[in-house]
């Protein structure tokens, strides 16, 4: 039967509850426990005869003789219901065998009571209709197999994959851990901006959208607060951090998404190098709590959170590789270098993309984790200067599985710097770089108020991703997709 036809029966089925008086969509239930709770006790029940009322989606659905046999769910647990034609109500009974379809949600009364094959089950004396299902669930055994259709109707590929639906209580115990994380050692958690007049802590294309009450163009934010939370270390907030929605108006691909979960950090009187064991200590703490080991695969890296982590220079990494030094090269010889290996460039190109380019070339074949260091101060306009080397920054990024998993560095907190920076990026932008900062005059301004030094951090659920060892998309409960050609939308 196509599936119209299917609607067509289940329309039927729904005029008979009516016609007899029972409700298709009622309000409310009169559930006593759930499911899990139900086999818990179940013994307790069998021995005392107490009646309990359940409720749930039905997944399976046989016939034998005078008996119905079907399995409902609730999402705490599964459980085989029985109804006796000898024992129920005639004209409930014949209801149920006329009305009830796998993926109606009903609710049961009745006793606990193992079958001759010892399976714990509820004994109905009564039961009702909570809501009727017109469409019809796939088949359990079979699943949701079109990887679009996955993805579209994500609601019927949870209910029938156990293991999608664990990936997503993973999920959960993931961010619940940053949060315990940062918590336990006295951060406070904050909320910022989504909306912003000039996005700025990262280098990437914001979405722009208006705002009608005021009459402006905004700009969802395309980093995790971090200009805003700067200005709450200079309002005297020590330790903050923001667990948040990003968006960046960019590609797709197995690692990259327009919107998505990030958390950022700021810790005053710290820097990247006491950062970096904090970053240790944050990822391991992570690992252990949602997946209790250490080691992974990621692709085709092994990872072993518990190992010493390498540091890779950045300059002197690519300077091995491609004969150029990072740190002093000119754009001609840094798009040059890029040209030869084969590299293309989506925007204008200059000497930061370029570097950008080769060194995501270079990273592919690093499993991590591992701490980069070493990056020209060009590539990173918020990130203080080495005092060994004022022309690169203070910032470590993680390496796991040859892609960055998080990055960090000592804040720059030098407003004449800052404003120097912020020209230089203006400058690209102008240049046709659209991934390039804006000059934030206001965030200098606050800047000049006095920032203490302080280390900032932020992973986003890409790191979540690459420990289930699935593309970022499939990672997310309702991925952003293209509307269908039929979508009345």
């Amino acid at each position: 039967m196509s599936e119209e036809d299917i609607r067509n029966e289940r329309l039927k089925k729904l005029r008979i509850l009516q016609e007899a008086g029972m409700e298709a969509y009622p309000s409310s239930s009169k559930r006593t426990e759930e499911v899990a709770q139900f086999l818990s006790n179940f013994e307790k029940r069998e021995e005392g005869g107490e009646a309990a009322t359940l409720a749930g989606r039905i997944m399976s659905l046989r016939r034998q003789g005078g008996i119905i046999f079907a399995d409902i769910y609730d999402g705490s647990g599964r459980v085989q219901i029985v109804l006796l034609e000898s024992e129920v109500d005639k004209e409930l009974y014949n209801l149920f065998t006329e009305s009830v379809d796998i993926g109606d949600f009903i609710e049961c009364t009745g006793i606990a009571y193992k079958t001759k094959r010892g399976e714990r089950s509820l004994k109905v004396s009564s039961w009702r209709m909570l809501a009727k299902s017109l469409l019809p669930i796939p088949d359990e055994w079979y699943g949701v197999k079109d990887e679009e259709t996955r993805l579209r109707q994500r609601y019927l590929d949870l209910l029938l994959n156990p293991d999608l639906r664990s990936l997503f209580v993973r999920r959960a115990k993931f961010w619940q851990s940053v949060r315990d994380f940062y918590l336990k050692r006295g951060f406070l958690e904050v909320e910022t901006p989504i909306l912003e007049t000039s996005p700025g802590g990262a280098d990437a294309r914001p979405f722009v959208t208006h705002h009608n009450a005021l009459d402006i163009d905004v700009f969802l934010r395309i980093s995790g607060g971090e200009l805003w939370q700067k200005e709450l270390l200079i309002a005297g907030f020590p330790k903050v951090f923001e667990v948040g929605r990003i968006f960046r108006n960019e590609g797709q691909s197995r690692e990259h998404l327009q919107d998505y979960t990030q958390v950022e950090s700021y810790e005053a009187y710290k820097d990247m190098h006491e950062g970096m064991k904090f970053v240790q200590e944050l990822y391991r703490h992570i690992v252990k709590e949602v997946y209790g080991q250490y080691s992974f695969t990621v692709g085709e890296h092994e990872i072993d959170f518990a190992a010493e982590w390498p540091i890779i220079d950045f300059s002197e990494k690519l300077k091995s590789r491609y004969k150029i030094d990072p740190r002093t090269c000119t754009d001609a010889e840094a798009i040059t270098a890029a040209r030869d290996a084969g590299l293309s460039f989506s925007d204008t190109p200059n000497k930061v993309r370029a570097l950008d380019l080769l060194w995501k070339q270079l990273r592919k074949t690093i499993s991590g984790p591992a701490f980069l260091v070493g990056v020209p101060v060009e590539l990173e306009p918020l990130a203080k200067r080495s005092p060994s080397n004022p022309n690169q920054v203070e910032r470590i990024q993680v390496i796991i599985a040859g892609s960055e998993v998080g990055k960090g560095y000592s804040e720059l907190n030098d407003p004449l710097d800052q404003a120097s920076r912020f020209e230089e990026q203006q400058k690209l932008r102008e240049a046709g770089d659209e991934e390039a900062q804006r000059f934030d005059r206001e965030f200098v301004r606050a800047m000049e108020y006095g920032m203490p030094p302080a280390f900032g951090f932020g992973v986003s659920e890409r790191l979540f991703a690459f420990l289930e060892n699935k593309p970022v998309h499939e990672a997310q409960l309702f991925p952003l997709m293209r509307p269908r050609s039929d979508d009345s939308s």
